[in-house]
């Protein structure tokens, strides 16, 4: 079973890779008990979304000079 150290750097990892069916699984299992993981990844989904929003406001500017 994944310890919450392990958990959120496979959280990391997923965002540059795929994750294999086993880390896939341990992940979900881990979170399923761990509200602190779980809130994690919403706040990095939540600061991940707001980049690319910031950067496509960004590339909108550009584009109008």
């Amino acid at each position: 079973m994944l310890n919450c150290h392990d958990a959120t750097r496979l959280m990391s990892e997923a965002q540059e890779r795929q994750l294999s069916l086993m880390e896939r699984m341990s992940l979900k299992f881990h979170m399923s008990m761990c509200s602190g993981c779980k809130n994690f990844k919403d706040q990095m989904s939540t600061l991940r979304s707001m980049s690319r929003s910031y950067m496509k406001g960004k590339d909108e500017q550009a584009g109008k000079k």
